[in-house]
């Protein structure tokens, strides 16, 4: 085993991009496996991170390896691992205070994976984990979505949006979606009901009483989406700012909770005035809701959407097409080929 590996870092906030360079192998924890990464997804938050659009909520110490989920093959396990082996298959999204998968290897903890989907491969896999429990705690957790109600989801053929989608409707919504004309073939294959080309149309002028609505762009259309929403509804929010209430459950300070509050407080009226219930999202990992999305996937319920596969010594080209914000589906980096690692 080796002790270095090749990982994406920043050195500074705001740096253009991340340098590849030779770093050591984390060290193992007693309920760590440490998996060599076949796959990684990029993440809007992975932006977010790069340019320190995360600093009030993690500031993390720098430098900083960048990257939040991925698929791989588990090369080592700590001294408390026993439902892993070496050489499973397994995805995952590491904890925020433990990022890293642009790099060869990571430790996770294994609370945090699963068992890869069998019908999926590795780069397939990859994709899944960070929007596919953002989806899943966003609509079954929190929405509390049932047969029959109706869910607005923007953005239907991005990242999020295009597993949203299949979820919403596993749960028997009616989903409608915000998207290009070009893009609508593949919203109503993933089970879109009713769609918005949003350079045309605005959608608080055509939807009306929505028991739901999954905002991923914040602004106005976060605001706009109180104008949908039935009294006793449901706005959930990945793009828009922590709410007091949010930095009270997540522990911060009382003048960062405070500061909050300030931010969101246009937000945090019209969620009064039309008698909606808003939650800011900031997903959990979990290995347990990973385990039930295989199932899914592993049932053909769910199928991920790729927009590209990029090799990992072009992460630099593959995060600027991300940051340009055009991509259908997710991006992935290939880090490694899955025959080629001997655990």
């Amino acid at each position: 085993m080796p002790n270095q590996m090749k990982a994406a870092v920043i050195e500074a906030y705001k740096q253009p991009m991340p340098t590849l360079k030779q770093v050591p192998i984390p060290p193992l924890r007693p309920n760590d496996v440490l998996v060599r990464v076949v796959a990684a997804s990029i993440n809007p938050i992975d932006i977010k991170t790069k340019d320190g659009g995360l600093r009030p909520l993690l500031p993390y110490k720098l430098p900083l390896i960048m990257g939040s989920d991925f698929a791989g093959i588990v090369t080592a396990v700590g001294a408390q691992v026993h439902a892993t082996d070496i050489g499973d298959a397994v995805y995952g999204r590491l904890q925020k205070d433990r990022i890293g998968t642009f790099a060869e290897f990571i430790a996770v903890d294994q609370g945090d994976i699963a068992p890869k989907p069998a019908n999926l491969s590795f780069e397939e896999a990859a994709s899944i984990p960070l929007v596919g429990l953002t989806s899943y705690q966003a609509l079954h957790d929190i929405m509390h979505l049932r047969p029959g109600q109706k869910v607005l989801i923007q953005g239907g053929t991005g990242g999020i949006g295009s597993l949203a989608i299949q979820i919403a409707k596993h749960l028997g919504a009616s989903v409608a979606t915000t998207t290009t004309t070009d893009h609508f073939a593949l919203a109503r294959t993933l089970g879109a009901d009713e769609l918005i080309d949003y350079r045309t149309t605005d959608f608080s002028t055509v939807l009306h009483d929505y028991d739901a609505v999954l905002d991923t762009r914040g602004g106005k259309t976060l605001i706009d989406a109180f104008k949908i929403i039935r009294p006793g509804g449901h706005v959930v929010s990945i793009a828009g700012r922590p709410t007091a209430r949010f930095g009270r459950a997540y522990g911060v300070p009382l003048w960062k909770r405070l500061a909050f509050g300030f931010v969101t407080r246009d937000v945090t009226k019209r969620a009064r005035a039309t008698h909606a219930h808003y939650t800011f999202l900031f997903m959990q990992p979990s290995g347990p809701q990973l385990d039930h999305l295989r199932e899914l996937i592993e049932a053909d319920v769910l199928k991920p959407v790729i927009d590209r596969i990029v090799p990992f010594d072009q992460i630099q080209d593959a995060l600027a097409y991300a940051q340009a914000g055009h991509a259908t589906g997710k991006i992935i980096l290939k880090m490694t080929d899955a025959d080629a690692v001997q655990p």
